[in-house]
């Protein structure tokens, strides 16, 4: 295998591997980016068994060939080269030799016999708008349950249905739910458990997409498709049943106020500075016209602001967990956002004020026992 790549090109796409790539491995090939070259393009290829990635870029390809390279040490070398064409060649037992102007260096590489091959992408399902599935993913990744026990709760419930995306996740204290009507599913039908270490890297594969680009999806019985040009991202399904979140959504909500958004987040902050470190406890009362935000830790001092709101029902005070109501504030754009609430025992409901034509945004936060 011989090529000259431009140095931006390949430091660009070797950057999207590397949060696929396995850091710590008992397997070492995991370690490593196979390189591809053929015709007019070299193909990089990247996986830790779980997610895999593959994308490519121009090069002039004197000898075709394949070979794998520590992604990690390749990556970082070749960024700190100037920017000028690189010459690389595979030469015997799987050395790399990377020329660039009066720099040479040597790395040792591994045959690619042992490399993993990626499944085949099936035909395409549906196109998803990467603009809106970003959007989604936002508004969803941080309500993903941490615990490796609950592994069902470990990613995002994925359906399409109904001419509707609908994104869900939870971690059983707080449910954040987005759906999207806009999107021409072209009668496609799908459901499957999204990980969360895939949704951040889908979220990195659309950053700099065009501003009209879709993602193509597809699947099989055990993976996940993501294709946006000539990168596509795979990743195995999360087995289990994800709980039934229609359950969860509050029925009946028989209060409901507007706030600020910016107003509401730097109350909370401000209020949170006196919240224990580890519950992150506040206090939400609300009473006619005013909504009051406050908390106290004995050693340290206390805190609370109020804002003014349209109310007139009963007093209810309800308590929060500080840094959950923030997640949801800094996932939605500047504006107003309704709070919908029933008692001081019962979950409440955030949204934003204006979701969007066909869109719907509910988040369901869990009330604290203070």
């Amino acid at each position: 295998m011989e090529f000259t790549v431009n140095k931006a090109d390949l430091v660009r796409e070797l950057s999207l591997s590397q949060g696929v790539v396995e850091k710590k491995t008992t397997i070492p090939i995991l370690s490593n980016v196979l390189v591809e070259a053929s015709g007019d393009r070299i193909f990089l290829t990247a996986t830790d068994l779980e997610l895999g990635i593959r994308c490519s870029c121009a090069a002039k390809v004197k000898k075709q060939g394949s070979g794998t390279i520590p992604a990690k040490r390749l990556l970082d070398y070749v960024r700190l080269l100037p920017d000028a064409p690189l010459d690389i060649k595979l030469g015997d037992n799987h050395w790399i030799t990377i020329t660039c102007g009066r720099s040479k260096t040597r790395i040792a590489g591994m045959s690619r016999e042992s490399f993993p091959e990626l499944p085949q992408m099936p035909d395409t399902l549906a196109k998803i708008p990467v603009a809106a599935f970003s959007t989604m993913i936002g508004r969803t990744i941080f309500a993903i349950s941490n615990e490796e026990s609950r592994f069902t709760l470990n990613g995002a419930l994925l359906l399409l249905r109904d001419s509707a995306v609908t994104m869900v996740s939870t971690d059983g204290h707080r449910l954040s739910m987005v759906q999207n009507s806009g999107i021409d599913l072209g009668g496609a039908s799908y459901r499957a458990l999204l990980p969360k270490k895939a949704m951040g890297e889908i979220l990195k594969l659309g950053s700099d997409a065009a501003e009209d680009g879709a993602f193509e999806f597809s699947g099989d019985e055990n993976h996940l498709f993501f294709r946006l040009g000539d990168r596509m991202l795979m990743s195995r399904k999360l087995t289990g049943n994800f709980p039934d979140y229609e359950r969860v959504l509050p029925k009946e909500q028989p209060n409901e106020i507007a706030l600020a958004r910016e107003e509401f987040r730097g109350s909370i902050e401000r209020v949170a500075q006196f919240s224990d470190e580890r519950s992150r406890a506040i206090r939400v009362r609300i009473s006619t016209g005013e909504l009051k935000i406050f908390s106290s830790i004995s050693e340290t001092g206390e805190s609370e602001e109020n804002l003014p709101i349209e109310y007139s029902g009963a007093n209810v005070e309800i308590g929060f967990n500080a840094a959950y109501l923030l997640d949801f504030l800094k996932a939605v754009p500047p504006g107003d956002i309704k709070f919908l609430f029933k008692d001081g025992n019962s979950a409440g409901e955030y949204r934003p004020g204006d979701a969007g034509e066909g869109n719907q945004y509910r988040y369901v936060v869990m009330p604290m026992r203070i």
